[in-house]
């Protein structure tokens, strides 16, 4: 089993954010992205069993998205 998780920089809260279409309840943030993926690792076993998902092993899609925008005044 694959769950793909996303990882989303808020630039407004300085934070990143995981989600996932795969694991209901999965929102945590961190303004650190390694901090995050951590907590994450540990976070999704406790979910799927909490909503009741079949527990075997499973593999982890981690997707990382930051939009910047730069104004140059050259």
């Amino acid at each position: 089993m694959e769950y793909v998780i996303n990882f989303t920089w808020d630039n407004e809260a300085g934070v990143w954010i995981a989600t996932s279409d795969d694991v209901p309840g999965l929102v945590l943030e961190s303004g650190s992205f390694d901090a995050l993926l951590e907590r994450t690792r540990y976070a999704i076993p406790e979910l799927l069993i909490l909503n009741n998902a079949e527990i075997q092993p499973f593999s982890l899609i981690f997707k990382s998205e930051r939009h910047e925008r730069i104004v140059f005044n050259g």
